[in-house]
């Protein structure tokens, strides 16, 4: 494997999504979703930096990155969709109305759920939302981790109250393992990705990364972006953004491209293998991208990802180690960003894309020119703290 090495694949099976496939993600729900985590304790919007020098450098007009590392006091963004999902089943358990999905409306009830239980698979950042949610609304939680999950992930788990287990098993098999606890158990299944039988949830979980999009457009009035950069496990995340920015019409829409590592490209062999049908990569998924490493699409995701990305790209680790020193050493002028492996790797991409030579092909076919408006999530900051600072400290 060649250092820094990208691959590409156009996705020659795009076109207009149906609009079933954005019922979802109205601007409605989106309101009423940002809302809610407008009212849950401690809430504030994370910051939306613009890299100016950055983007000078590359040759672009803008280059916007959404800093989660500042997500409440959990250093990712999967927090958002954890506590819309839980919030909405615990409303269900209570028999409130819609207009009552509210952080001190459910509190106040809470005797009559705290002995429920959540449970789900996790690398880490989800199980750490769930774990903090759940202790936040007052019920319980149970988290399995994958093999080779760090411990000082593990670790935080458990310091928001949650039992958590690290197991010998790949993600994907985890995650048929905390479906099966949860069956055994009469627990909640809460996991971000869906399969038949399986939507409610992982929709809810979706739903809730709407406010990241609500966020950005109330910090950013003036710039719309011509192409978002989206990073991928299972893919419910990059949908979520997509289907959102999709729904509206008076904008243009953006040109997504889904990055993801070479040691688990669910999404890009499953376009790669042309059938529309998902594919499963099994094995061990080896990269350093722990949020990254999922060897199955969702279901929901896949149908909404499946047409609506211009391209596929797959990432060596050393793009997103370099994305990782990229942000967390600026350009003079631009703001420094702290962000771990599955957060930088899209930066990554970017630079690299537009900075080398040998991936001039790519930079034309995901149509970057001077006039380009770039948006990243920066996903997570330094989840592992240790392996955080021998990357970004390495020359």
């Amino acid at each position: 494997m060649k250092k820094n090495d990208i691959s590409c694949l156009v996705n020659l099976s795009s076109k207009e999504l149906n609009p079933s496939l954005l019922e979802f993600a109205d601007l409605k729900t989106a309101s009423n979703v940002s809302q809610f985590h407008h009212n849950l304790p401690n809430y504030a919007p994370t910051p939306l930096v613009n890299l100016s020098q950055l983007a000078n450098h590359l040759k672009i007009k803008h280059l916007l990155v959404k800093d989660e590392s500042q997500r409440f006091d959990l250093n990712a963004f999967k927090v958002l969709g954890a506590s819309y999902a839980i919030a909405k089943y615990i409303v269900k358990v209570l028999g409130l109305a819609e207009s009552e999905l509210a952080f001190d409306k459910i509190i106040a009830n809470k005797a009559k759920y705290e002995n429920v239980t959540f449970v789900t698979a996790t690398d880490g950042n989800h199980g750490r939302a769930v774990a903090w949610v759940t202790k936040l609304f007052g019920c319980k939680s149970v988290v399995y981790m994958p093999k080779g999950s760090s411990k000082a992930r593990l670790e935080a788990i458990c310091g928001f109250g949650a039992e958590a287990y690290l197991t010998e098993l790949n993600y994907d098999d985890t995650v048929i393992y905390a479906q099966q606890q949860a069956e055994d158990n009469g627990w909640v299944l809460l996991q971000d990705t869906s399969w038949e039988g399986y939507e409610e949830v992982p929709q809810h979980i979706m739903q809730g990364y709407f406010t990241l999009v609500t966020e950005c457009l109330n910090q950013e009035k003036d710039l719309w972006p011509t192409h978002v950069f989206l990073q991928a496990g299972v893919g419910s995340f990059a949908a979520a953004i997509i289907a959102y920015m999709s729904n509206f019409t008076d904008r243009p829409t953006p040109i997504f491209i889904i990055v993801e590592p070479q040691g688990a490209p669910c999404l890009f062999e499953s376009i790669k293998n042309n059938t529309g049908d998902p594919l499963r990569i099994e094995g061990d998924l080896p990269t350093i991208m722990a949020g990254l490493a999922c060897g199955e699409p969702s279901q929901i995701a896949w149908q909404i990802v499946k047409h609506s990305t211009h391209a596929f790209l797959t990432c060596s680790d050393d793009v997103a180690r370099l994305g990782m020193r990229l942000l967390a050493n600026p350009m003079k002028g631009d703001q420094p960003i702290v962000s771990g492996e599955s957060g930088a790797v899209p930066l990554g991409a970017v630079f690299e894309v537009l900075s080398n030579q040998l991936f001039q092909n790519i930079k034309e076919d995901l149509n970057l020119t001077s006039d380009s408006i770039i948006l990243l999530f920066s996903t997570e900051g330094d989840t592992d703290p240790e392996v955080y600072q021998d990357i970004v400290l390495q020359n």
